[in-house]
């Protein structure tokens, strides 16, 4: 039986060698025929953590590393574009600032 092969999103990157990547898709509902968004979410090996939140990754099936885990990571199809407002800010705070030591 072939491996399945799946791309999704990273949400979080928190865990070391374990990424949680969730796979959006389009249900219709079955009585009233609305559209409706669904997500499978799954546990990623990642074990040279190459992948961080927001990105695109490709997964590939395979056997049970752990109790969650059953997918590994081939490959970061597109990086995430994820800016970190905290610390922009604070860059742009010491920019602004006077030199210290001046007069």
């Amino acid at each position: 039986m072939p491996k399945r092969v799946v791309v999704g999103v990273v949400k979080s990157d928190k865990t070391a060698k374990t990424r949680r990547v969730e796979i959006p898709r389009l249900v219709k509902h079955p009585k009233y025929g609305k559209i409706i968004r669904r997500r499978t979410v799954c546990y990623v090996h990642d074990e040279n953590n190459l992948s961080s939140t927001g990105d695109l990754v490709e997964i590939v099936e395979c056997r049970p590393i752990s109790r969650t885990k059953r997918w590994q990571l081939v490959k970061v199809v597109t990086k995430g574009r994820a800016v970190d407002v905290a610390a922009s800010r604070a860059a742009h705070a010491i920019d602004q600032s006077e030199p210290l030591g001046g007069v």
